[in-house]
């Protein structure tokens, strides 16, 4: 397999050598990885990546664009368009999650195109990408594969952790009212409608989670078997209670223990998909880390949409 360092030198001798045509060296080298791929599995394949973990200099100019977003919708008309559906979909996941009303609709529109999707997470889908990952059929990841929770965050804040705050607030002033001015500046902060927010978005993720694990990845069972292993997944992902952190990571290991379908990169047999997939990872990685991109969607054909950052010149 050919590692970081295989992929970089050939990356600077593509440049040197001049072989670029219309495309950078870093498209060349993603582009071929992303055929060998397709040309192993027979499927479609599309990458989903964002640079978040190569920018982090631009969290606050280009927060958004990171995450999952609705512009990210014409991405994937894009890359689909023309596509052979009847072969299925990998999709290869990388990022930090995003808008939960952007990811309702971008499941939908995978729903309606795929009736086949294996997600792949080669390093790190959290949040709203973990969620994706449970609207497929199965996930594919290695050892060093991270999913995550799927509690939902309000300005940056977990919705579940906001209602956890108030209720203890209540149940220690009916207890005793000489509390409340402990607890006065701390609900001060948060605006009226907050807890209705923090409700209807934790109700929204978990029973979006739950029906696309139903219809997709637990179709074969029966409707009560596939609702119970619904139920406890959906119970482990979304109570921030349990999972303690937003940021934890779930393991290979324990996205199976959970009751999820995983498939593993360093099964027997899978010696050639396991170098395959990591060589898509680690070009997608080399693009956003030396190059203005924020984001690639990209199919195995070579159409890509590709968010760039836009950096003013000092005036």
């Amino acid at each position: 397999m050919p590692n970081w360092h295989d992929l970089n030198a050939e990356i600077q001798k593509i440049r040197q050598i001049g072989q670029m045509h219309h495309m950078t060296a870093f498209d060349q080298v993603r582009r071929n990885a992303l055929k060998v791929l397709h040309d192993l599995t027979g499927r479609n394949v599309i990458v989903y990546y964002s640079g978040w973990l190569q920018k982090m200099d631009l969290q606050r100019s280009h927060g958004r664009d990171f995450s999952i977003h609705d512009g990210d919708k014409n991405g994937f008309m894009a890359v689909i368009h023309r596509l052979d559906r009847s072969r299925g979909l990998d999709l290869l996941m990388h990022t930090p999650g995003g808008d939960l009303a952007a990811t309702e609709s971008l499941v939908d529109y995978l729903h309606a195109k795929f009736t086949d999707i294996r997600v792949v997470v080669p390093q790190i889908a959290m949040s709203a990408g973990t969620m994706v990952a449970c609207a497929s059929n199965r996930i594919l990841m290695g050892d060093q594969s991270s999913i995550g929770p799927i509690d939902p965050q309000i300005f940056g804040m977990p919705a579940h952790g906001i209602l956890e705050e108030f209720a203890q607030a209540g149940r220690e002033i009916s207890k005793d009212a000489s509390r409340i001015p402990l607890w006065q500046p701390i609900i001060a902060k948060y605006d009226p409608t907050l807890i209705g927010e923090c409700m209807k978005a934790t109700v929204m993720s978990q029973e979006m989670v739950a029906n696309w694990l139903e219809q997709r990845m637990f179709q074969g069972l029966s409707t009560r078997s596939a609702k119970a292993r619904a139920k406890k997944i959906v119970r482990e992902l979304g109570d921030h209670a349990l999972t303690k952190s937003h940021a934890r990571h779930i393991s290979k290991q324990k996205a199976t223990a959970l009751g999820l379908v995983v498939e593993s990169l360093e099964a027997p047999g899978n010696e050639d998909l396991q170098d395959a997939v990591l060589t898509v990872h680690h070009a997608c990685v080399h693009t956003l880390s030396s190059t203005p991109a924020l984001k690639i969607i990209e199919n195995h054909d070579g159409v890509a949409f590709i968010e760039q950052a836009m950096v003013q010149a000092p005036g």
